[in-house]
């Protein structure tokens, strides 16, 4: 009995770990998000992240769906060389998250 529950239990671990992992969202299905008006197009978030550092350049870019949410990641390099990464709700463009790259 004791095998089974300690089964069950991993079990419902293992599913509950696999739901609240973040999805990362192709480009058809980004741009379908977009031109329905469900997320910020990715023009004003990029400008959103660049007003944080002014001078830098978009590295990279990725969106995501976590927990029911839609992120945009930008990571930055600034005039110095220096990384950036930053996180936006995609559907408000609020920046969630702005440190600096390690």
């Amino acid at each position: 009995m004791k095998k089974l529950t300690a089964l069950v239990a991993t079990s419902i671990i293992a599913l509950t770990a696999s739901l609240a992992q973040a999805r990362d969202l192709g480009p058809d299905e980004a741009l379908k998000l977009r031109d329905a008006g469900t997320i910020v197009s990715f023009e004003k978030l990029n400008a959103t992240a660049l007003a944080k550092h002014p001078g830098a350049t978009v590295t990279e870019t990725e969106l995501e769906e976590e927990y029911g949410k839609y992120l945009y990641q930008v990571e930055l390099r600034d005039a110095q060389g220096i990384e950036w990464d930053l996180e936006l709700d995609a559907v408000t463009g609020v920046v969630l998250k702005d440190h600096q790259d390690t």
